[in-house]
């Protein structure tokens, strides 16, 4: 087993799939990898187990045969933030699109590379870590930019006095923002910031999550948009007349 591998051996995946050779093929790779699989085959079952606290991570596929993966992930949701990574198929937008909504943190469309899938969830399973880390570290630092406010220690975000409720890419892709408030980042950099992976230019994933966000966020006090695209290139937080601010 690698180092990697060991640095995760205790972390269990749950798998949620009719397809039970995907299931095998899945338990085959990530085993070796470190991971615990638990697969199971019905939606039903599969949000029982996901509410059961005991995973990592949940795999998700869209079609299964008692409801939809959505029906799944929004049960979930609404009990829980367990990361959850969901399977599509390959050149359906609308279904990676409305999985992204729904507060999945990632999505790999049919067939992939098992090889693809451990290293995405290499990414998210990074990312709560950090969440982890950050809640622990009271001291990270307060960015305030207008009338949105983020503190790294407790993983909150604000407008105004309002708390704003944000997934975990959603909060990391805030802080690359206020960070570099006025200056355009590209989507390559956000990629490889926020979701931990190198860009592809037919992943719109990251443009998705920025949607999502500025719809939390709102206008601006003056009625204006907060996060503006940029073609070709990526997105721009537009800084207001007042200075950004940064504190301990």
């Amino acid at each position: 087993m690698s180092t990697a591998a060991s640095a995760h051996a205790t972390l269990s995946v749950l798998v949620i799939d009719d397809d039970m050779e995907l299931c095998q093929l899945l338990e085959q790779y990530l085993s070796p990898e470190g991971y615990a699989v638990e697969a199971v085959h019905r939606g039903a079952e599969g949000v029982e187990r996901a509410l059961s606290g005991t995973h990592a991570i949940i795999v998700l596929d869209v079609m299964l045969p008692d409801f939809k993966g959505f029906e799944v992930l929004r049960r979930v949701r609404a009990r829980s933030q367990t990361p959850v990574l969901m399977l599509t198929a390959r050149g359906d937008e609308h279904d990676r699109i409305l999985g992204l909504q729904m507060g999945a943190d990632d999505y790999l469309p049919k067939p992939f590379n098992p090889r693809e899938l451990c290293a995405r969830i290499d990414a998210i399973l990074r990312r709560t870590r950090r969440d982890v880390h950050a809640v622990s570290s009271p001291a990270l630092g307060r960015v305030v930019v207008d009338d949105i406010s983020m503190d790294r220690g407790t993983r909150l975000a604000r407008r105004g006095e309002d708390v704003v409720d944000l997934t975990s890419v959603e909060f990391d892709l805030l802080d690359a923002f206020l960070q570099s408030a006025g200056r355009v980042i590209s989507r390559d950099e956000l990629v490889r910031t926020v979701l931990g992976r190198e860009f592809s230019p037919f992943d719109r994933s990251i443009d998705t999550h920025v949607s999502n966000l500025r719809k939390k966020l709102g206008p601006s006090a003056e009625g204006l948009e907060r996060i503006k695209g940029v073609r070709s290139v990526g997105y721009l937080y537009m800084l207001p007349q007042r200075s950004l601010e940064v504190g301990p």
